[in-house]
């Protein structure tokens, strides 16, 4: 049995001081594969400087919606495409829009959405979409990029919505992340959907150092926590912990090319 973390940030601050313990964690409970989530154009650099080192670590090159209001990429594209041709990148994003904490204004968010869909289609990797209250923009923008010669792919990270939003992603072949936010929602509607995601679209993931499931609520938390995740979803799913693990790990490899 074994898992994989589709979404962390082994840069950030509260896990960056102890890296090696936090892998040698994960791995002790069977969290052999990591992917590290760009959140800045320097950020999405540390993320491959990890995936460098580590040989069960990959790295993502993204911008986070939060950034856009500070962000130009005019002059930074460049970067963007050199970074996304290094050999362990296996995903754009994170990108998207949130509209719930709005720390960008909306407008800018689009246009940076729009930017990097512009700067990493054509590499072919999937994206790694971050949307909060945002869906209506949010595919109005993804399906003005879609067409009979480009196809985008990706996973919809975090997804903590209800019956409605998820038939929206897996209708345009999306995957679908659940992370801790389902072991303590309150919401009943988003524990229906996290139930009907069909076992071909279900990834697992933390957002590590942020969203620790319970009983761990307000401490760090890390990669290990992917196997809380997945006993709770399986428990939730009426599923075995080994059939999940299973799936999840197989949805994973084949989106990312974990190989």
């Amino acid at each position: 049995m074994e898992f994989v973390d589709t979404h962390c940030h082994l840069q950030f601050d509260k896990l960056a001081d102890n890296t090696e313990q936090v892998i040698k964690n994960a791995n002790d409970a069977n969290v052999t594969r990591l992917i590290c989530v760009g959140t800045t154009v320097a950020d999405s650099q540390k993320a491959i400087e990890y995936a460098d080192k580590y040989k069960n670590i990959w790295a993502t090159v993204g911008i986070h919606p939060h950034e856009a209001k500070s962000t130009n990429l005019q002059g930074g594209s460049l970067k963007i495409k050199e970074l996304l041709n290094k050999p362990k990148v296996v995903a754009v994003g994170e990108t998207g829009l949130d509209y719930y904490k709005n720390y960008s204004p909306k407008a800018e968010q689009e246009r940076l959405f729009c930017q990097l869909i512009e700067l990493g289609a054509p590499s072919g990797l999937p994206f790694v979409f971050h949307i909060r209250d945002a869906w209506e923009d949010f595919w109005r923008i993804y399906d003005s990029y879609q067409s009979a010669s480009q196809r985008i792919r990706g996973v919809v990270h975090s997804f903590s919505a209800g019956s409605a939003e998820l038939d929206q992603a897996l209708s345009r072949g999306l995957y679908v992340a659940l992370n801790g936010i389902m072991t303590f929602t309150t919401d009943k509607s988003q524990l229906a959907a996290a139930k009907e995601v069909p076992k071909g679209r279900l990834l697992l993931e933390t957002d590590a150092p942020f969203l620790a499931p319970k009983p761990y609520r307000g401490k760090v938390c890390e990669p290990k926590r992917v196997r809380d995740i997945a006993e709770f979803l399986a428990h939730l799913r009426d599923e075995s912990v080994n059939n999940l693990a299973a799936y999840t790990t197989a949805n994973a490899i084949e989106l990312f090319g974990l190989q």
